[in-house]
């Protein structure tokens, strides 16, 4: 559905597909430990949304097809793929006005409405004519724009022009174009997790392009283990940071320090604040984010990594259904790193350090 590598995403567009799966990344390790409940492990991977998805579930027999889930996923990219001529989302930036949407389309454009306002503008879905112009979109670009373009191009980007009644999106301005893969891949881990829970599975890992969700335990009893992936001082291969163990939850990440540009010695990132029209310039290199549901972590991750340190523990604080981990550059330009109580409370102590 969505080629995050040559994607205008949304507000602080990660490109975690593809190539660049998983920014600071995230990866499943699963023990074939004595099965005392009879139960097997099945695994389901392919290609679709532009990435790599895998579901490893427990069960007593092959409770679910690969050719389902490719099915339920293409239903989604005929709702939000940019890709796609026939999409609705493409309709509706080719609209004049808008469209009416169906309720994929519709649950993801009213928790974008949601934290864009909660987050005060930082998570945007219009944001990718700004994405495009710092060179991170579909077409090469001969030069960065300058004060007038950025100005000009932000006249049309504003979450703010959207108008969602009943199963109406209306656009206010004609110009306003959308783009959800900064939270479609999210609500796509959900959708596959609910299919599973509605067939009778209750212990699972589904993961697309990075974003996971986790439910159950293994049949010994032992937690799900999530390894989170980072950057080491002056090391641009990533290591394992931490491992997580989880039997409930979402995790997704976003980050920037694998893909940027250069302009002399600036370093450009491709996470564009949609408030300024430029490249974000603060010390966050990395976020992750435990939330109940893929959705919710996949969308503010993107927000919180536009904060400033202190201001992102402080937002994540003062939303008790997140927790954080956060890789950054300390004052003396040292990558560093900090989590919530709560995330500390996931950690499972072990061998950690290694290269990916």
């Amino acid at each position: 559905m969505y080629p995050k590598q040559n994607s205008t995403g949304i507000s602080f567009i990660r490109l975690k597909y593809g190539i660049l799966t998983v920014l600071a990344g995230l990866f499943c390790s699963f023990s074939l430990a004595d099965n005392k409940e009879d139960e097997q492990r099945f695994q389901i991977s392919g290609y679709a949304q532009g990435t790599t998805y895998q579901i490893n579930y427990y069960s007593s027999s092959e409770a679910i097809s690969k050719q389902t889930i490719d099915l339920i996923l293409a239903g989604i990219d005929s709702s939000m793929s940019i890709y796609k001529s026939y999409s609705q989302i493409s309709q509706f930036n080719n609209s004049e006005e808008g469209i009416l949407i169906d309720h994929k389309f519709r649950t993801v454009i009213e928790k974008s409405l949601q934290i864009f306002h909660d987050t005060k503008g930082l998570f945007d879905i219009t944001v990718g004519p700004l994405v495009a112009a710092w060179g991170f979109g579909t077409k090469n670009i001969n030069s960065y724009p300058d004060s007038a373009k950025i100005a000009s191009i932000k006249a049309c980007v504003g979450t703010n022009f959207l108008e969602l009644n009943g199963n109406f999106l209306r656009k206010k301005k004609p110009c306003v174009n959308i783009d959800v893969n900064g939270i479609a891949q999210g609500y796509s881990v959900d959708v596959v997790a609910d299919y599973l829970l509605k067939q009778g599975i209750k212990h699972f890992v589904v993961e697309i392009g990075g974003e996971l969700r986790i439910h159950g335990k293994k049949p010994d009893g032992s937690l799900m283990r999530i390894g989170i992936e980072g950057p080491a001082n002056d090391d641009d291969e990533p290591i394992i940071k931490h491992i997580v163990g989880l039997s409930s939850g979402a995790i997704t990440t976003s980050g920037n320090y694998r893909k940027f540009r250069k302009n002399g010695s600036t370093k450009i990132t491709h996470l564009i604040d949609p408030r300024t029209g430029y490249p974000l310039a603060n010390e966050l290199i990395s976020v992750t984010l435990f939330a109940q549901d893929a959705i919710t972590a996949d969308g503010y991750d993107n927000a919180v990594m536009a904060m400033h340190l202190e201001e992102a523990l402080q937002f994540v604080d003062r939303h008790p259904s997140l927790e954080a981990y956060i890789i950054y550059h300390d004052k003396k330009g040292n990558v560093a790193d900090t989590m919530t109580n709560g995330f500390r409370q996931l950690l499972i102590k072990e061998d950690i350090g290694h290269k990916i």
